[in-house]
């Protein structure tokens, strides 16, 4: 027997007792005549003590241990004279009567404690260490406790966890398939799938009508810190459903969850248009854990003769409350912030709120006192606070004010990551213009329904078209998406055909899905959570490498066991591939 208990389980309440333990030499420290070992397994640590008194040889045994060698002691739980109330056993410990080196350990590359001095790089090529570490393993707990409530939920409201193909047919839609080249058929591959999107329709036509999996999904794309190649939805669909139905249960799921797994009753989540949420805040994903919502200036400052405002297609800014007081180092740092190539602002204007009620802006010499304290009542401000004001054309110049918003919430401490604040976002457009290619794309994908009313506008406004798309967002970041989907052959047929598709491509790519319509598809719709952002936003991460055990790194390589690698000539032979 390699353990009777674990080394988290020991109370005081288990003196007297003899135990075995077994696990990985945390720490030792010599004291006199006595040593203390730290053991941790992934349920805690427990102190061991060694002393020369009752055994000398055995003392000697234990001073010889390394970090990280994996051992195995028998000895009796005693009261612990220091102790320590950080740990759950930290009032026992165990008077050591055998030791047995289960296997030595080479010296670790970095620490192996909560406070690392190893680097992102060298822990990721040595994760197998790094998930040793109490944050990381607690973090893979969190994942775990958050996958059993989301299967509880689910199961409870009559879901049906199917699995669906892993190798299936790649798509020009979307972004870049991985692709899986095929020994059997030369010269033809398999794409591994973005998303389960077509089965798990085809799964409503075949009456499944309610469907989940938690499945892994794949993107050939630019990695950032919420993107990995390979990455986890939760991924559901229903039959017989409209967008309320779906917007209901998904809010239940969510209520669950933070209730189950961190005892916040999260109340009512609110919803905001598409359209609203861009004129308010610039963002399709809001985070609404601080005001600061935008302002539009066109009526109050055009024609004062300052030719930034006097051009620009919109004037808008935001209100920092109680930051007057900013100097003009900061000022010209916030300036500096939207110049940015990433964000590409010209310039920014601001007006002090001083604490007797003057103003004092940047434009000064084109905007009297009067005029100025016309821009103070748009944005309601009181004594103290800062507005700052963006010009030029109207979707650059929102999304650019959203960056400076973000940027200063996080300056004054307002992005706190123990708040919370859901958020539906509904009424998406359609489609979108992509001038690169010249032609208008699904905003979610080929098969979202059109709100009906929209329909008749496909072949004369299809920009204005809305979508019976939502999103359900938490503190700025998208946790999930979806929507109603096209459940009629000739509604599908005419998308396509928006989409650029010939009837010969529509037919090539998804026959099969056109075909399973004509034979009684329900109503349905879906959605999809990223289970990985789910669980970064419960941790209070910002990156969701840090919830995933294996992860790749920003350049989509696993350092650990160095892939992707080369193949050799034969296996390239093989697969009817020639490499130049």
């Amino acid at each position: 027997m390699h353990r009777t208990h674990t080394c988290g389980e020991l109370t005081i309440a288990d003196l007297g007792k003899t135990v075995v333990l077994s696990g990985w030499v945390q720490k030792s420290r010599d004291l006199g005549g006595m040593t203390f070992i730290d053991v941790r397994d992934r349920y805690g640590v427990t102190q061991l003590v060694f002393d020369t008194a009752d055994d000398g040889a055995l003392r000697s045994k234990a001073r010889e241990l390394g970090r990280e060698y994996v051992i195995k002691v028998t000895g009796r739980v005693i009261e612990r004279e220091s102790k320590n109330p950080k740990l759950a056993t930290g009032e026992i410990e165990i008077k050591v009567v055998s030791l047995e080196v289960l296997n030595a350990a080479k010296l670790p590359p970095f620490t192996i404690e909560d406070d690392t001095d190893g680097g992102d790089d060298l822990r990721m090529k040595y994760r197998y260490l790094d998930l040793r570490r109490n944050p990381v393993r607690q973090n893979l707990v969190l994942r775990h406790r958050l996958a059993q409530e989301t299967r509880k939920y689910l199961d409870a409201q009559h879901f049906l966890e199917v699995e669906t193909p892993v190798l299936i047919k790649s798509t020009p839609e979307g972004a870049r398939d991985f692709v899986v080249p095929s020994r059997m058929n030369p010269g033809e591959f398999y794409a591994l799938p973005q998303s389960p999107q077509t089965f798990k329709q085809l799964l409503m036509v075949s009456g499944f009508d309610r469907y989940f999996q938690l499945v892994k999904c794949f993107r050939d794309e630019d990695l950032r810190a919420d993107r990995q190649p390979e990455f986890t939805q939760i991924d559901c669909e229903m039959a017989f459903v409209e967008q309320e139905d779906i917007l209901n249960l998904f809010e239940g799921l969510v209520k669950h969850l933070f209730k189950a797994v961190k005892g916040i009753d999260l109340g009512a989540i609110p919803r905001m248009t598409y359209d609203e949420a861009m004129r308010l805040y610039g963002s399709d994903k809001p985070d609404l854990r601080f005001g600061m919502s935008f302002v539009e200036l066109n009526d109050i400052v055009k024609g004062a003769g300052f030719p930034v405002f006097d051009s620009a297609e919109l004037v808008v800014g935001i209100n920092a409350a109680g930051c007057a007081s900013y100097t003009r180092k900061q000022l010209d740092a916030l300036t500096d912030f939207i110049k940015r190539p990433q964000i590409g602002a010209t310039g920014l204007v601001y007006v002090r709120v001083n604490e007797d009620g003057s103003l004092k802006s940047s434009v000064d010499k084109f905007y009297s006192p009067e005029e100025l304290q016309k821009w103070a009542q748009a944005f309601d401000a009181k004594p103290g606070d800062l507005l700052l004001v963006m010009a030029g054309q109207a979707d650059k110049v929102r999304k650019q004010l959203n960056e400076l918003r973000l940027e200063l919430a996080a300056q004054l401490g307002l992005r706190d990551k123990n708040t919370y604040a859901p958020l539906w976002v509904v009424d998406f457009p359609l489609l979108e213009w992509d001038e690169e290619s010249g032609r208008y794309h699904a905003m979610h994908h080929p098969f979202t329904s059109p709100k009906p009313e929209d329909i008749p506008l496909l072949d004369s406004q299809p920009g204005d078209v809305r979508a019976n798309a939502y999103d359900l967002v938490i503190n700025g970041t998208e946790i999930g998406g979806g929507s109603i989907r096209i459940h009629d052959r000739e509604l599908q047929s005419l998308m396509f055909k928006h989409l650029g598709f010939s009837p010969e491509e529509a037919q090539q790519q998804f026959g099969f899905l056109l075909d399973a319509f004509t034979y009684g598809a329900p109503p349905h719709g879906g959605i999809a959570f990223g289970f990985d952002r789910l669980v970064a936003i419960f941790a209070g991460l910002d990156s969701i490498r840090d919830v995933i055990a294996f992860p790749k790194n920003n350049s989509g390589r696993d350092v650990m066991i160095d892939s992707p690698a080369p193949i050799s000539d034969g296996q390239l032979a093989e697969l009817a591939i020639s490499v130049k």
